[in-house]
């Protein structure tokens, strides 16, 4: 029987085995600590109007949100009142969850081999979306596409942003990572 000390998830297996050292050998680093990594991954659902109309529909976000990530998603509230919006402060309009270790490679795995294939008219992700310095953010049209929701609960389809942040210094050098664990890029 497998205990928790010897399961690693499959994408940390193929990172440790193959991605590093072929990122070692593409960009000629010297040392093993440069070589770019997955820092985190943070998902975040903003409920929006619905939530002013309906304060419950935070909370079926946050459900949402925590099973398809595995870990307890926090609410997000608003931070100042916004009177022409509806919005109080303290007002619950979303949830997030920042995915680290274990979690944000089983995450990554599930995104890229099970949602993103499930997605409507999928074409690939751009790989224009990156920051500068290395980390790289996208958008899902429906939280549905991942198999952990069940369909016929759901009240309401959210849309999803997904930032992946690397250890990378670079766009290219964070794109190569990437593409090592096959993110399907369109250009």
């Amino acid at each position: 029987m497998l205990d928790a000390a010897d399961y690693a998830p499959r994408l940390r297996t193929v990172y440790r085995e193959t991605i590093r050292a072929a990122l070692k050998e593409e960009f000629g680093y010297k040392n093993e600590m440069m070589i770019p990594k997955l820092d985190k991954i943070v998902l975040n659902i903003g409920c929006g109007a619905e939530a002013v109309r309906d304060s419950k529909k935070a909370k079926s976000a946050q459900e949402d949100l925590t099973t398809i990530a595995g870990q307890k998603a926090l609410t997000t509230v608003a931070k100042k009142s916004i009177a022409g919006f509806r919005v109080r402060e303290e007002m619950p309009l979303g949830a997030k969850v920042t995915l680290r270790g274990d979690r944000m490679y089983e995450f990554l795995d599930r995104l890229i081999t099970v949602a993103m294939p499930r997605i409507r008219d999928f074409r690939g992700v751009s790989g224009k979306s990156f920051d500068g310095r290395g980390n790289y953010a996208m958008g899902i049209k429906e939280h549905i596409v991942f198999p952990e929701i069940d369909f016929d609960k759901v009240d309401e389809n959210w849309g999803m942003d997904v930032i992946i942040a690397t250890t990378a210094k670079t766009d290219a050098e964070a794109k190569a990572l990437l593409k090592h664990f096959n993110m399907p890029f369109n250009s």
